[in-house]
């Protein structure tokens, strides 16, 4: 067993974990922080997309020990302080960027680290940044209008390609 500690979400957490524990699984089943999703354990889908130090990460190719002292942000922890959706998130339900939700946790999460990078995104650039995550459901056309919204542009001329 292995000592971690890291923050989550402005919190100190720590625990014991084996050498071979995901980020994913420390996530999920030690903090329960059950928002990171697991969709493919194969790097593929982003569905468990988290900000590691400030960089988006698909948590099921990191080990937990790896997050050493790290500061970890989830979708948990993107809510403003009094509760209410930030503003990706609030984009994502006014421009109905999910439908069954599960890759939405990482989408908004990998839309929040475009967003940091790049405030104002074209709308190729929105569609390439989001290569690494898989939408079974919505043919990715209200996600990236969704960012798009998030960063304060206007949709209303955004076509489906």
């Amino acid at each position: 067993m292995t000592k971690v500690s890291m923050t989550i979400n402005g919190k100190s957490v720590a625990g014991d974990v084996e050498g071979n524990t995901l980020l994913s699984s420390f996530l999920r089943d030690e903090q329960r922080l059950t928002g990171t999703h697991i969709g493919c354990d194969t790097s593929q889908c982003g569905a468990c997309v988290v900000h590691v130090n400030g960089r988006p990460v698909k948590s099921c190719t990191m080990f937990a020990a790896e997050a050493e002292g790290a500061e970890v942000s989830t979708i948990e922890g993107q809510a403003n302080a009094d509760g209410s959706l930030n503003v990706i998130q609030q984009a994502f339900q006014d421009h109905h960027g999910l439908q069954c939700g599960f890759c939405t946790p990482g989408m908004v999460m990998t839309a929040a680290a475009l967003l940091k990078d790049n405030p104002k995104p074209t709308v190729s650039e929105v569609r390439e940044h989001l290569e690494g995550n898989i939408c079974r459901c919505t043919g990715y056309h209200n996600i990236v209008k969704a960012i798009m919204a998030a960063s304060g542009q206007d949709v209303s001329a955004i076509a489906a390609e």
